[in-house]
């Protein structure tokens, strides 16, 4: 079986997150640049099946700049068998439609039989983008599984409802998405470290991938507007005199809050 997993680098989410209010993108370096965690995630379980399944091979694709290079190895010290980047100066600034109609083709020239990815990014956070690429490749997909089970022929797993839990099932080959309720990736260690420099990272443009993206227009959504957020106020402070719920309750009401 071939796992496939989508990875991405972000801005540290525990850094300082910018845009750029000239171009309304994200200030990649504003802060430290790290593997998504939940990327780490989706890889630890294809890993942990890999681990338990002989002649399983998971390779980790990326969309991201070439300087990029050096996170997405990350995938491969962690255990990945190799990783396939996409990288080309007219995705900068690419919106979701154009994301998932390039990594698509990416995955196809991979070669899958499963594919993992994060529910959401933590930068852009929209969480459409498992579905639209499984529309794309054309395969059923699974989204915001909270626990998952791989056979050799299908995948099942566990999304939470608003009435509890839903099991769900896709035969294979599918797309599926997992949250953060999934085990916390596992630490690259020494030896992976080093198997990793030596291990196949292939890097393509979209003229490799034979993709047609205008790089005048790469988005099909445009920001219109950006300003930097205002600093937070010093709010209001209530003092108890025995009338605290009331005056709450007013704040509250002035401002429409309830």
């Amino acid at each position: 079986m071939r796992i496939v997993v989508l990875v991405k680098e972000v801005p540290d989410t525990y850094g300082d997150r910018k845009l750029s209010l000239e171009t309304g993108l994200a200030d990649r370096e504003a802060s430290e640049r790290v593997l998504d965690e939940i990327g780490e995630r989706s890889l630890e379980v294809a890993l942990s099946y890999a681990d338990a399944n002989a002649g399983t091979e998971v390779v980790v694709v990326s969309m991201a700049a070439e300087a990029s290079a050096a996170t997405i190895r990350k995938g491969l010290a962690m255990g990945a068998a190799s990783a396939l980047q996409v990288t080309d100066e007219a995705l900068a600034g690419a919106d979701l439609g154009v994301t998932a109609k390039v990594l698509a083709v990416a995955v196809r020239r991979a070669g899958f039989d499963l594919v993992i990815t994060g529910n959401l990014s933590t930068d852009g956070t929209a969480g459409v983008l498992p579905a639209m690429l499984a529309e794309h490749l054309g395969v059923p997909h699974a989204t915001a599984l909270s626990s998952v089970e791989i056979s050799e022929d299908a995948v099942t797993g566990t999304r939470a409802t608003d009435a509890g839990a839903a099991r769900v099932r896709a035969a294979l080959p599918a797309v599926i998405s997992i949250t953060e309720a999934l085990p916390d990736a596992r630490f690259p260690n020494f030896k992976g470290i080093m198997a990793a420099k030596k291990k196949p990272f292939e890097t393509v443009s979209l003229a490799d991938l034979d993709v047609d993206v205008d790089p005048g227009v790469a988005p099909q959504t445009i920001m219109t507007a950006v300003t930097e957020r205002p600093p937070r106020g010093a709010g209001v402070k209530l003092v108890d005199e025995g009338d605290a719920a009331e005056k709450l309750a007013a704040y509250l009401a002035e401002n429409r809050l309830v």
